[in-house]
């Protein structure tokens, strides 16, 4: 399980249907067509359930996935955790089945189920042979549609959470990225864990669940996706003998857009290391400049041959492991960096670490073009390769429904990014992240050691950068 104003989430992320649909007259399941290509298609069920799939007949396994547009983001605070709870008790058996029957029958195919509570999503999944295509959809609309949440089972999973929660608090990385989360978005669903508290979950009840499930797992919150050895026209009619009965329609929720805050914040814990986590604000996933920001990622951490890692580990040798992440959702993003050392190295890893990015920022070390090529090539490399894989694929095109509400083939992504040069690269980073600088957030989890830093010292950093720039 993955622990990652609701208008205007929708309004960011999903482009309208509306207008750009079609009825296929005379179809034998009657659905609705947007978009269809050599192998990607895109339908709408009459009761708003999306449809898409991505054929790949060269392969024999399929990997199916629905993905349900309900997160932390549909919880009360004092209700945390209650939709990752959702996603757990779903594995408890359904009218048609227990969950012994479920498992021992995804086995027998060859195959495998599962799901995870993502921040805009939650997404139940399988992959199987083609075979068994018919047989694994069926068991995911079973469980989806007919759950009935057993209270002891209930009491076992919201055991399981709270020792995934204090098994995360355990862990000086992990607990390094969620202080930065709270952090950053204090008082708003990103900045919450999507587990939830413990306090929270152990209050929570069959009766919340079944409410939960009740409001948010409608038609016109779930995207179906599939990718491998299938046809469209298949896939659509066997979702419709499976979800047919599903009806409804969700109410937005009314959340506010988040406000990034700035500053530090230090948790001690019996460790040798000191682990820290700095953001700095960037983009939502639907912003028009990504493509250079993960160009931009790249050359900054993404690999062994990035600017941090060469400076702070191979020529100062002053930690193990330091790279840098791009984390987008529906409407904020940051740009994450992330590393180890001692503590009394801590404050010139966060100095040099700060340094890179104001010379990155503000075209102090220029770009040069074996380094952009490395970038860009790198990843390529990554996504065709990743692209092979079914479960990438499904994810993929489930994902582009749900911020863009559409497709984005291959080719158009890898387009846009041989598209980027040094100067454009440069331009971007100067206009657009430049002043997050001044505005950095950083979270450090390690031993007690206030001869060697603390948040005054920390701010004080901050603040150089900022009149810096």
């Amino acid at each position: 399980t993955e622990i990652r104003d609701r208008e205007k989430c929708i309004a960011t992320c999903l482009r309208p249907v509306d207008g750009k649909l079609k009825m296929i007259k005379n179809s034998p399941t009657g659905e609705y067509l947007d978009k269809s290509d050599s192998m990607y298609n895109k339908s709408m069920l009459e009761n708003g359930i999306r449809v898409v799939t991505k054929t790949m007949p060269e392969l024999r396994s399929i990997s199916m996935g629905v993905l349900i547009e309900a997160s932390l983001r549909d919880e009360t605070p004092n209700k945390g955790g209650l939709a990752h709870l959702v996603e757990h008790v779903m594995f408890s058996g359904t009218s048609n089945r227990s969950i012994t029957q479920i498992t021992q029958l995804m086995d027998e195919a060859g195959g495998h189920m599962g799901a995870f509570t993502a921040r805009d999503y939650t997404c139940y999944y399988a992959t199987v042979l083609d075979d068994y295509l018919t047989y694994a959809l069926d068991l995911l609309g079973d469980i989806l549609l007919n759950s009935i949440f057993p209270s002891g089972n209930l009491e076992k999973e919201k055991s399981a959470i709270l020792r995934e929660i204090n098994t995360e608090s355990d862990m000086p990385d992990q607990r390094a990225h969620a202080l930065l989360r709270a952090q950053a978005w204090p008082d708003h669903p990103l900045g919450r864990s999507i587990a939830g508290r413990p306090e929270t979950i152990e209050g929570l009840t069959r009766e919340d669940v079944i409410y939960f499930v009740h409001e948010h797992y409608l038609p016109d919150r779930l995207i179906i996706a599939a990718a491998g050895n299938l046809k469209h026209e298949d896939f659509v009619a066997q979702v419709r003998d499976s979800f047919w009965r599903m009806m409804g329609q969700s109410q937005p929720s009314v959340e506010t857009p988040p406000v990034y805050q700035s500053g530090a914040i230090i948790e001690h814990m019996p460790v040798s290391q000191t682990y820290f986590s700095l953001g700095i604000r960037a983009f939502p996933y639907v912003h028009p400049d990504r493509y250079k920001l993960h160009v931009l990622n790249n050359v900054l951490g993404g690999g062994i041959s990035s600017r941090l890692f060469r400076r702070i580990r191979m020529e100062q040798g002053l930690a193990y492991h330091i790279g840098s992440e791009y984390h987008a959702y529906c409407d904020d993003g940051m740009l994450v960096i992330e590393g180890c050392t001692t503590p009394e190295n801590f404050l010139q890893v966060l100095h040099l670490t700060m340094d890179e990015l104001w010379k990155l920022f503000n075209a102090r070390e220029l770009l040069n073009e074996e380094e952009l090529w490395k970038a860009k090539m790198q990843i390529r490399g990554q996504h065709l390769i990743s692209g092979e894989n079914t479960s990438t694929q499904m994810s993929r095109i489930s994902t582009q429904e749900l911020y863009f509400g559409d497709h984005i083939p291959d080719e158009d992504i890898l387009t846009q990014i041989e598209s980027i040069n040094i100067q454009s690269l440069q331009r971007f980073a100067g206009d657009q992240l430049r002043d997050s600088l001044g505005q950095a957030t950083v979270a450090v989890v390690g031993p007690e050691a206030p001869d060697h830093y603390n948040t005054t010292q920390i701010a004080e950093l901050f603040a150089t950068y900022h009149r810096k720039n």
